[in-house]
């Protein structure tokens, strides 16, 4: 058994010897990273320095400095490379201790040399810095630089290399820190293959490639002068693959003697290759998101966000430089029935080969972007509006061809163009966007496929219409609009046979307002159909009233517009309102126009039919005025035609008028169909009405659209005469 004896603490000098003797480093610092004290082993390794950060690679001075000033936490463990005072680098594991004599506050940092476990250890943290980097954001390029960086601290014979491999299979440096910048930019640009050094051909290959002898290995004949300009003798390129098995990267050690790849070093590129298979593919769901946040999914261009980023800055370099800048919205005309008839992928494919012929026409400093459907925006820098005009008319011109897509070929499209200038018309986007939108709406109305500048006139006709369209919700929803009825008479007697239920708006404001001034509106803005339905059901309601009232009315006729028929169904609400107000089927006509008959949708034709199997009266309304077809009055369920004003308005004077008034009276009476003439305002219109055959008219010579009250006073009076 030791007997147990008392120890006396040993002096200065004894530590001294003892720290000396140990394989540590040990070295006393400040806050600022400043040496205060060494040890010989460290004073024996380390190159003469004064700062910690002028002996590790890797950590700036600020660096060093923000570590050690976190008081109550120091650094952890650190795997760094030692300037070695023999020349080169060397692995070291750094743990840190606070240590304060007589109020001074120094780290001490030990140096411990590296041995497997610490290799293991060294390895985890460099994963960790890397993740970390990654998770924090950092740039692939950052990231890349980073792991280089730490592989070759920890193995400091070994210049590090990342290279990626676009999709063309081109090799473009990412990190190489320790080689010069005319190496990596020899390689920008290479295409891989079978004997293109050891990183195109592990790209190639999709297999790691170790070269141990580059001047006599036949993979870098090509490239031999570029590896021994540098000193480069041995390189191992590992290949790094993505989720879809492509090799999107390499990562490379190259050494400048001859030699195999030491175990420790297999260990680092096994982590390194994971490393960098997750900053790649971040780096790859990074651009998708931004693909995302500023390109169009469809046709890869520009959307509104990026184009919003772009004109800024054209905008302020304009406003500098006193530099005109123009706006060109592009609305593709009646691209809707592409979607609806050929389907949505159809439509994707004209949106890319529109996309592709419009780009063709711009510049490289301009902008194609697209906004939204079949929007597109083109942003021209340094472009007065007569260029603007010519660049417009150059995108028309591409649209001229047939667009032979897979999916279908000879296919025709045209565009609306409305165009903006800076400054004259806006000084942001948003002002010039929607002034541009105004001139487009301009060019649709000029009959499309045109472009048009837009004028102030325009920007005042435009808030003119959305008043007009709030003020007409209001109206809806309010109770300010009204019904009156036109009666429809026997020429040959004046007796009644029905009546027209014509749509009023008398607004507090504007007073009566014309319906060719917000039925228009109504139709841009979608609320056709809730004032169609409205005008129906007062209407029907109307008719079912003057019933019970013994009131004999006849028919009621109510206008339908043609956008009803395609986005609504009219066959089903007819017969709810026939059945809800106890009507005839006969008692009620619905007056159409020319346009929707001679369109072949199926939709519409399918409710004009379910419609006249009901019994309800389907009138041609403006009988002549459209593109007037003998065919469709054939083949369709109709049962009444209505000749045009404007063909009676001249009946006494106009021979053409009065051949024309007679056509159409022929045309009906062969075919079986009620005619009616409108707009009759004197007797001798009447008698010649009556002369060519026409029994029933209305207009102002035998009464003016009325009120509810008035038509039943009228009523009572043509009953007094009778």
């Amino acid at each position: 058994m030791l007997e147990t004896q008392s120890l006396t603490p040993p002096d200065a000098e004894l530590l001294a010897s003892t720290f000396d003797q140990l394989d540590l480093g040990l070295v006393w610092v400040d806050e600022q990273a400043v040496i205060h004290h060494a040890n010989e082993r460290f004073l024996e390794w380390s190159v003469a320095a004064s700062s910690l950060h002028e002996c590790f690679e890797g950590l700036s001075q600020a660096d060093w400095q923000a570590r050690l000033r976190q008081r109550d936490k120091l650094p952890g463990l650190l795997y760094l490379g030692l300037h070695m005072r023999s020349g080169g680098l060397r692995p070291f594991e750094l743990q840190f201790n606070l240590h304060a004599p007589a109020g001074q506050r120094l780290i001490a940092v030990q140096l411990s040399s590296m041995d497997q476990r610490r290799e293991r250890e060294a390895i985890d943290a460099l994963q960790r810095d890397v993740l970390e980097a990654v998770a924090l954001g950092r740039p692939l390029a950052v990231v890349m630089d980073l792991l280089c960086r730490r592989v070759e601290a920890l193995a400091t014979d070994v210049i590090c290399s990342v290279l990626s491999v676009d999709e063309q299979g081109r090799l473009h440096p990412i990190a190489a820190p320790s080689l010069p910048a005319v190496f990596s930019a020899a390689l920008d640009g290479l295409s891989i293959g079978p004997k293109t050094g050891s990183c195109g051909t592990a790209a190639w290959t999709g297999k790691s490639v170790e070269v141990q002898d580059i001047p006599n290995d036949p993979l870098w004949e090509d490239y031999r002068p570029l590896a021994a300009a540098q000193g480069l003798v041995a390189c191992w390129s590992t290949p790094i693959l993505l989720s879809d098995e492509r090799v999107g990267a390499t990562f490379a050690l190259y050494y400048r003697v001859k030699r195999p790849v030491a175990p420790f070093h297999r260990q680092m590129v096994e982590a390194c290759a994971q490393l960098c298979q997750v900053a790649l593919k971040h780096d790859e769901h990074k651009r998708q998101i931004e693909r995302l946040a500023y390109f169009d999914g469809v046709t890869g261009l520009p959307n509104r966000s990026l184009l919003s980023d772009r004109a800024l800055h054209a905008l302020q370099l304009a406003a500098r430089q006193g530099a005109p800048v123009a706006i060109l919205l592009l609305d593709l005309d009646r691209f809707k029935t592409v979607n609806d008839s050929l389907g949505h992928a159809v439509g994707d494919e004209v949106l890319r080969e529109v996309a592709q012929r419009f780009a063709i026409c711009l510049r490289d400093s301009d902008t194609l972007a697209r906004i939204g459907g079949d929007e597109f925006v083109a942003l021209l820098q340094d472009c007065s509006a007569a260029d603007a005009m010519h660049v417009g008319e150059k995108l028309l011109r591409s649209l001229q061809l047939p667009l032979n897509l897979p999916s279908t070929a000879g296919l025709m499209l045209s565009a609306s163009i409305g165009i903006s200038t800076y400054p004259d018309n806006g000084s942001n986007l948003d002002v010039l966007l929607k002034n541009a939108d105004i001139a487009m709406y301009e060019a649709k109305a000029a009959g499309r496929n045109c472009a048009r500048f837009f004028l102030h006139a325009m920007n005042q006709a435009l808030d003119e219409r959305l008043h007009l369209e709030a003020d007409l919700r209001l109206a809806l929803s309010g109770q300010r609009l009204s019904l009156h009825y036109q009666p429809k008479v026997k020429l040959s007697d004046g007796r009644l046979v029905g009546v027209e239920a014509l749509l009023r708006w008398r607004d507090p404001v504007r007073g009566q307002v014309p319906p060719d001034r917000f039925i228009p509106v109504a139709e841009e803005c979608g609320l056709v159909n809730a004032l169609d339905a409205w005008v129906l059901e007062t209407a029907c309601a109307q008719l079912a009233q003057w019933q019970c009232q013994g009131l004999a009315i006849g028919h009621i006729a109510v206008n339908v517009s043609p956008l009803r028929f395609y986005q609504d169904d009219v066959a089903a609400h007819v017969g709810m309102l026939l059945v809800k107000h106890g009507l005839a089927p006969e008692q009620l006509t619905l007056e159409i126009t020319e346009r929707l008959l001679l369109d072949d949708d199926v939709r519409p034709r399918e409710q004009m039919r379910q419609l006249d199997e009901m019994g309800v009266r389907l009138s041609v309304d403006d009988f002549g005025t459209g593109y007037s077809s003998l065919s469709y009055l054939k083949r369709l369920p109709l049962s009444e035609l209505k000749l045009d004003k404007s063909f009676v308005r001249d009946l006494e004077t106009d021979a053409d008028d009065r051949a024309l008034a007679s056509a159409v009276i022929g045309i009906g009476r062969s075919l079986g169909l009620s005619v009616v003439a409108e707009g009759v305002e004197t007797a001798a219109q009447q008698a010649l009405l009556i002369e060519a055959g026409c029994e029933i008219a209305q207009g102002y010579w035998f009464a003016r659209p009325m009120a509810v009250a008035d038509l039943e006073a009228w009523l009572l009076r043509q009953a007094a005469r009778a």
